[in-house]
Order: C-alpha cells, then structure tokens, then sequence
C-alpha cells in the first residue's frame, strides 16, 4: 500500500499536517509520502487522484487503486491512516 499527503508548505495548514507526520511516525515508525501539489510531479498526482482540496490523505494499492481519502481538516486518526501502511 502506498499513502500520501498532498499540502501546500506556504499555507495555514502546513504546521498541523508537519505535526500529524512527526506524530505519525513516532507512533508507528513509518512515513507518509508527502505530495507537493505545485510541482510537476505533484501536480500530476493531484490530477490522477482528484486532489483538490489540501490537505488531503490519499491511500492507494501496489498497483495505484485508490482506496481511500480524506479532505481537509481535522486530520484522520492515525489508527485510521496506520491501516493502510503498516
């Protein structure tokens, strides 16, 4: 499974989703990729997912099937985040 997090550095939720990710890994000692929507790569992602709302938590199979999102704030649980990593 692969999850992302699609936010913009420069904005007022930065500070909550670099919280959640510091958080995260502590409690479960895995990464979420993070997602940079105003580059090519990112902008790409945000396209094939429809991301268009930051930040946004996107959960995928090996193959890229999406298997679950979640927009905006509050963050998810991460109980509810750690099901799709671990």
């Amino acid at each position: 499974m692969r999850v992302m997090v699609a936010y913009k550095i420069e904005s007022d939720h930065a500070r909550d989703v670099l919280d959640y990710l510091r958080d995260f890994e502590r409690r479960t000692g895995k990464k979420i990729e993070e997602i940079d929507p105003d580059t090519r790569e990112g902008t790409s992602l945000c396209r094939l997912y429809d991301i268009v709302e930051y930040p946004t938590i996107v959960a995928t199979d090996d193959q890229g099937k999406l298997q679950t999102t979640w927009r905006g704030r509050p963050l998810p649980t991460i109980d509810e985040v750690s099901y799709y990593v671990l």
